[in-house]
């Protein structure tokens, strides 16, 4: 028995001994929110407190400090997600995790980003504030990988840290850019359909665009001064970090809201991942004060507001990505033709380092429109060569001023001036002030072609016919400041004309912008609760009339009595997306069948670059309304030509085989809690072992694609809904109580897994809570958690 005894003893205390190793080792881990620190080139003292959800507020004699205090912080909470977005834009993301990154690689290397962030850097002033504030910022950072904690990361992959420079923060501003572009899925596809299928097919596919358009409209009015006044699918799919999708925003006037100051809404819609995208900071100094949203690398926040005014952005979806064919000569591959000349094209050797495998060694052509793609992107296995002409590496880059810039701006007219040196990537810029003035800007360099050419398949490299003419004045760019209806908003929908035309680009439907005209145009006592209500609004006004066109071709005299009860659930469901309604399930499944059968025969393979893009988002209650069409016919059957009926009652039966299959007999039990889910995923989480530990879910979430709670999925042959990308912090800012205006991320503040902060919002998130965005001294400096950085002699 005192064996038995004995070996208890020892074998509790062993496990005290493990649970106590366990925890030190935790800490080891852990972001450092309670301490003294000496940093090098400090000239004063800093206190920066960290709130109940780990945003950190910097206090600091001035603005020099505060950045190289704020790089300081930002690393220590999101190192391991600078590393991964470093070495995205500069290809270099095989050199930690093997040759399965290598097309992501050739791709992002073969961009141009790092040429264009070397010939910036060569002409910056070094002696302008932004400069000096950026690399305060960067000695901060760089002070932490010296002497801070490893994230675990590091260890767990085998990547040594590497300290950080000014062109790894462009080149993170390249890939902002790129991330926005969509034009590499869709100009392939409509030059394909337009060279193979023919003109008739083309002109009614394209003819879809110019329908169903909630219009953003123009109206520019004077400030106010008074007190009271497939294959990137494929890439996409394994990239460790967000890109950048869509966006709602709406600022509401004072003549709109119950208090009659300005309320502000935004939330940008960026693909998922753990740790969030945005990093939260409040930068106060005696002349300067900011709470803003960082994306990784970066100093000045992209959102922001501080108690005069707040900002924030939506994508413009401008088409600033053109496709050329170059014609070569046949003698020499290494010239392409000119207006009847021959040119040598720029040849660049590029390296990708790959783990535990030899270095691949390329060579990239580039003309003068850009980088030829062939090779680089592999679904353009065309004979031909097609060079991409990309305005953010042929314009000025001045991408960190317009930063600074919008983060310090005086008033309407400054933040105007910040947001009119953008070039690329197009951002809708939203402002909101507590003067009472409400913006909106389509920024971003604007260009002119001949008026018949049509941009969005391939252009004519060699002729010279289909260059570029002439570049917009900012003035000619859409915009509306303090417009008669009291409010701006941007859903990534068609803005109205400009220079006499509407202007082309990859726009997204209209249903989150009509839903957000159809809630803000009745209504004229705004409150900051109500916005928040809405920003969590789950209804799309299109889904109930693409349904009520469908069914009325479906023949319902010989349906079963299952099928039946389907069809009455389609018809009484009212475009919500809430997890209890049946409505969404059989929705999704019925628009997939009917867009597979629709165009997959004529398109063949090309369909999976067709299908989940905005464009077939667009054309679908165009084609759902149509009652001829030359799509109708299915080619694979010979003998028998299909109409409408025919492809939209094959659908429906498709649909219900699929969904009894997958869900059961009973069509009540279908409801949508049932095949949507969100997972944000950490990039070692894709180890098995290691994803419960890293990865944040998967949770059952309400919302759907392109409703104002944008969960957005694709719409595929599993009837499963795996949440990609969403709302990536939804923001309300009200100046009539500025200080208890609130926001919310999907999982955390930390990027540090042991962490308390790296997934504490999740549920709020979820349930469509919020937190506060603390502005107040004397409440922030009750907080228990002080970092005090000191200069180090």
């Amino acid at each position: 028995m005192k064996f038995f005894k004995k070996l208890l003893k020892i074998i509790i205390g062993l496990l005290v001994l493990f649970i106590v190793g366990v925890w030190l080792f935790s800490k080891t881990y852990h972001p450092n929110y309670n301490d003294e620190i000496k940093i090098k080139n400090l000239s004063e003292e800093v206190s920066i407190y960290f709130d109940d959800i780990g945003v950190p507020h910097i206090y600091a004699k001035n603005q020099k400090d505060a950045y190289m205090a704020l790089g300081y912080v930002h690393a220590q909470d999101r190192l391991w997600q600078m590393e991964l977005i470093r070495r995205i834009a500069s290809g270099r993301l095989s050199e930690i995790f093997g040759e399965k990154l290598i097309r992501t690689d050739k791709l992002f290397s073969g961009l141009g980003i790092e040429e264009a962030s070397e010939k910036t850097i060569a002409n910056l002033d070094k002696n302008s504030p932004k400069y000096k504030l950026a690399m305060a910022y960067l000695d901060g950072l760089n002070q932490y990988i010296e002497e801070g904690k490893t994230p675990l990361e590091f260890t767990l992959v085998g990547v040594e840290k590497e300290n950080y420079t000014l062109k790894d923060m462009y080149n993170v501003f390249g890939y902002m850019a790129f991330s926005f572009a969509i034009a590499h899925k869709t100009d392939p596809l409509l030059t394909e359909v337009n060279e193979k299928l023919g003109d008739t097919y083309f002109k009614e596919l394209i003819g879809g665009e110019s329908e169903n358009l909630t219009i953003i409209k123009n109206e520019k009015n004077a400030a106010l001064t008074g007190r009271f006044a497939k294959a990137i699918n494929d890439l996409y799919d394994v990239l460790p970090i967000s890109p950048f999708i869509g966006s709602n925003s709406w600022v509401i006037g004072a003549d709109k809201t119950k208090n009659g100051k300005v309320i502000f809404a935004n939330d940008p819609h960026i693909g998922f991942s753990q740790p969030s995208v945005w990093y939260q900071a409040h930068v106060t100094t005696p002349d300067y004060e900011m709470y803003g949203f960082h994306l990784a690398l970066i100093p000045f926040p992209l959102l922001g507001h501080n108690k005069d005014y707040a900002f924030g952005l939506t994508m413009f979806e401008n088409d600033d990505i053109d496709f050329y064919v170059e014609q070569e000569n046949p003698e020499n591959r290494n010239q392409y033709t000119s207006e009847n000349r021959f040119i040598d094209y720029k040849l660049i050797e590029k390296r990708i380092k790959i783990k535990d495998r030899k270095d691949s060694v390329y060579e990239i052509k580039v003309s003068k429109h850009g980088p030829v793609m062939n090779g680089i992107i592999d679904h353009l296995d065309d004979e031909r060569s097609i060079a991409m002409q990309w305005i953010y590496t042929k314009g000025k880059n001045q991408i960190l001023d317009v930063a600074y810039e919008i983060s310090h701006a005086n008033n309407l007219s400054e933040f105007k001036k910040g947001a009119s040196k953008l070039h690329a990537p197009g951002l809708n810029m939203m402002y909101g002030d507590a003067e009472n003035n409400i913006a909106w800007f389509a920024s971003g360099k604007l260009y002119t072609y001949r008026d018949s050419l049509y941009t969005k398949t391939y252009l004519d490299g060699a002729s010279g016919k289909d260059e570029i003419l002439g570049y917009l004045d900012f003035e000619e760019n859409p915009q509306a400041v303090n417009p008669r209806w009291n409010y701006v908003y941007s859903a990534n929908n068609q803005p109205d004309s400009v220079a006499g035309m509407l202007y082309p680009g990859y726009y997204l439907n209209e249903d989150r912008g009509k839903r957000i005209v159809n809630l803000l145009e009745p209504k004229n006592d705004w409150t900051k609760e109500d916005v928040a209500k809405m920003m969590f609004d789950v209804t799309s006004p299109n889904a109930p009339i693409i349904i009520a066109d469908l069914i009325k071709s479906i023949n319902q005299r010989d349906l079963s009595v299952s099928e039946k009860k389907a069809i009455y659930f389609l018809k009484n469901w009212k475009g919500n997306f809430e997890i209890e309604e049946v409505g969404p399930v059989i929705y999704n499944r019925m628009v997939y069948e009917f867009q597979k059968n629709t165009f997959a025969d004529e398109m063949g393979k090309s369909y999976s670059q067709f299908a989940n893009t905005p464009f077939i988002e667009k054309i679908l209650p165009v084609q759902a309304k149509r009652v001829n069409s030359v799509w109708w016919d299915n080619i694979m059957t010979k003998d028998k030509i299909e109409n409408k009926e025919d492809i939209i009652n094959t659908s429906f039966k498709n649909a219900f085989a699929f969904l009894q299959n997958q869900l059961g007999g009973n069509v009540e039990d279908w409801t949508w809690k049932r095949v949507i889910s969100v997972e944000y995923k950490h990039a070692v989480g894709e180890v098995a072992g290691l994803r419960k530990y890293f990865n944040v879910g998967p949770f059952v979430t309400a919302g759907g694609d392109q409703v104002i709670n944008n969960q957005i999925y694709d719409i595929d042959s599993t009837g499963v809904y795996k949440v990609k990308a969403g709302p990536s912090t939804r923001r309300v800012v009200d100046f009539s109580d500025v200080e208890n205006s609130f926001a919310i991320v999907p999982t955390g503040q930390s990027g540090r897994v042991f962490s308390k902060h790296y997934k504490d919002q999740a549920q709020k998130y979820l349930n469509g809570e919020f937190v506060k965005m603390k502005i107040n001294q004397s409440e922030i400096e009750r907080s228990k958690n002080l970092l005090v950085l000191k200069p180090k002699k």
